[in-house]
């Protein structure tokens, strides 16, 4: 995918601060474990921080006060936190105003070689490129479980996609987002990203760019912003992952849970949105599946990143190297920003599934290709799951 130029928004001043509900992750004996702490919503709507976890947070070197005046930019090492249990997300009220998500435009991935192949493993010819179609407005109507990803990262606010599945520990009332690993952390060479929030059906009307600014925020987030509380991905792009060569992109995958930015309606972001869909970890292979859907905001040129868009082809299969699991392929002219994006096919059961989602394509833009869900893939899914049952 086309690298972008990165576009630095500026947050308000007058941004007000307050706290996911788990800030600090389990440590290593208790993967599993639910938040032990959680932020007090009391009667004012003023959030109220427990003294226990804003201590974890400054055992991080992360204080709250300067957090919101700013130390959220600061990405020195020491300060970038990179661990499986460290991730941390503190809400920024009005952060992603209108104008700030309409400039973020910058995918955090840098295209891959048209033919990356290497001849490792089974490869299948490059597939001809297939138009993205945009999809119909409103995109609630027809894609209510897509949206549109949000973050800041060392290079300015980038831009992914991502879709509402189901959540097995809390049936019908889902808080969980599938995207790609590399739209929550950099990889080897980094840390978690900040300011991570999910915008449902984004621009749902599909305005023209002109038209977005001038548009209220209620016709560009209709659903609300929510911010990630917890996000997991694959031991494996912590590790191995990089923006480059395709390195990690078997594992590259990840599961956020969010939470509204405004505070708690009631309602769960299933329940807002209307539509959750299932996680296929045992997909048929590629010979037995007719057609896979990709869906997401490109954003790189000829794109903007202000519109959803859909290709649908058959999938091929695509090995970068003999030792990592086969990935699908199929054609596309989607480009970065719709990294992340949900690839929908028929599951098991003959229902529709998420089977895979947006991982890398080329400089030319005729591919893209997506981890096939497998173990892994499955254990992060019920890990997060698991930590908020109940919840």
């Amino acid at each position: 995918m086309r690298p972008i130029r990165p576009t630095l928004a500026v947050a308000s001043m007058a941004a007000v601060l307050a706290l996911a509900a788990t800030a600090c992750g389990p440590t290593e004996d208790n993967a599993g474990d639910k938040p032990s702490a959680s932020a007090e919503q009391p009667a004012d709507d003023k959030i109220t921080i427990p003294d226990d976890l804003k201590d974890r947070l400054k055992e991080r070197g992360i204080d709250l006060d300067k957090w919101k005046n700013g130390e959220w930019k600061n990405w020195d090492k020491d300060k970038w936190l990179r661990e499986a249990q460290d991730f941390v997300n503190p809400i920024i009220e009005d952060l992603w105003d209108p104008d700030r998500m309409r400039d973020a435009e910058q995918p955090p991935e840098k295209p891959v070689d048209n033919d990356i192949s290497g001849d490792e493993g089974v490869t299948d010819p490059t597939p001809a490129p297939v138009d993205a179609q945009a999809v119909k407005a409103p995109y609630h109507a027809s894609a209510a479980e897509a949206g549109k990803v949000f973050f800041d990262g060392p290079q300015g606010s980038m831009v992914c996609s991502a879709t509402v599945v189901k959540d097995p520990a809390n049936p019908g009332k889902s808080n969980m987002v599938w995207t790609a690993g590399h739209c929550v952390h950099a990889g080897k060479s980094g840390g978690w990203y900040r300011n991570i929030a999910f915008v449902p059906s984004y621009n749902d009307g599909a305005k023209e760019t002109a038209e977005l600014e001038k548009a209220p925020k209620e016709e560009i987030a209709p659903y609300g912003v929510w911010w990630g509380d917890w996000a997991q991905t694959s031991d494996q792009w912590i590790s191995q992952g990089a923006a480059t060569g395709g390195q990690g992109a078997a594992y590259d995958f990840a599961v956020i849970h969010v939470t509204p930015e405004k505070g708690s309606t009631g309602k769960s972001l299933e329940e807002t949105v209307g539509a959750a869909l299932p996680v296929d970890f045992n997909a048929p292979a590629v010979p037995k599946i007719d057609n896979m859907t990709a869906t997401g905001y490109p954003a790189a040129p000829p794109y903007d990143g202000q519109k959803l868009f859909q290709c649908a082809d058959k999938p091929g299969r695509l090995s970068l190297r003999a030792e990592e699991p086969t990935m699908y392929r199929i054609g596309c002219t989607m480009t970065g920003g719709s990294s992340g994006g949900g690839w929908v096919a028929q599951g098991q059961n003959g229902k529709p599934a998420l089977v895979s989602n947006t991982s890398i394509g080329p400089v030319t833009a005729g591919w893209l290709a997506g981890p096939r869900l497998g173990k892994e893939a499955e254990g992060v899914y019920k890990a997060v799951s698991k930590k908020f049952e109940g919840q």
